[in-house]
């Protein structure tokens, strides 16, 4: 006989245990980078003990997974916030709206920055932001379509998820070299994303 098997959402304070590492994993990620966050420097910083720290994150890549989902979901707010179809002359007016609002989140968020743009070589974290930005991309498909009469896209290439992951490189490239998404490197960023969406879109769509 079958069981169906249901997901508990942890307690309460178990649920406030795990904010409370989290918010603090992000300020040392921000003030310090991924190479000096460890869990014994969380717990420390927490004022917890340290098994607290394992119960909930059994390593420092599944602590920086968990960081990398909640800046993600920070980019899934953005794409589902109100746009006026109204002010779109073309898709290129939304295309640069919405990768206004993800820099916004990266000039916001210095763990954003971190987790996603900078060079930790932690490849547990670049697998989950890969998969999120495949989620991020059907999500930017269906914005798209909501808007602009799409054409058929291919089915073997997540064309939005890889302009996302395509503009990602330059603000990273900027990071490395700025140790910030300086002004002239977000031109460019949106500029790439825009061009590799121009391969697929032409230049004028109609609107729905």
């Amino acid at each position: 006989m079958s069981r169906t098997v249901t997901q508990r959402k942890p307690r309460a304070s178990s649920q406030a245990r795990i904010d409370t590492i989290l918010a603090t994993a992000r300020e040392l990620l921000a003030d310090q980078g991924v190479a000096s966050l460890s869990i014994y420097s969380v717990a420390e910083q927490a004022q917890i003990p340290p098994s607290s720290v394992y119960h909930f994150f059994a390593s420092v890549p599944a602590l920086l997974e968990a960081l990398t989902a909640d800046v993600h979901s920070a980019f899934r707010a953005c794409l589902a916030a109100p746009i006026e179809t109204s002010s779109l002359n073309t898709w290129h007016d939304l295309s640069r709206l919405v990768e206004q609002r993800m820099l916004s989140i990266y000039h916001e968020d210095a763990a954003a920055r971190q987790l996603i743009l900078a060079q930790h070589g932690l490849s547990e974290v670049t697998q989950a932001d890969r998969q999120h930005d495949i989620e991020l991309g059907v999500q930017m498909h269906a914005l798209f379509a909501q808007h602009f009469q799409l054409p058929v896209l291919p089915d073997d290439v997540d064309v939005f998820a890889l302009a996302m992951e395509l503009g990602d490189r330059v603000y990273a490239r900027s990071m490395q070299l700025h140790g910030q998404i300086t002004p002239r490197m977000a031109e460019e960023g949106m500029r790439v994303f825009d061009a590799y969406l121009g391969l697929y879109l032409p230049p004028f769509l109609p609107k729905r």
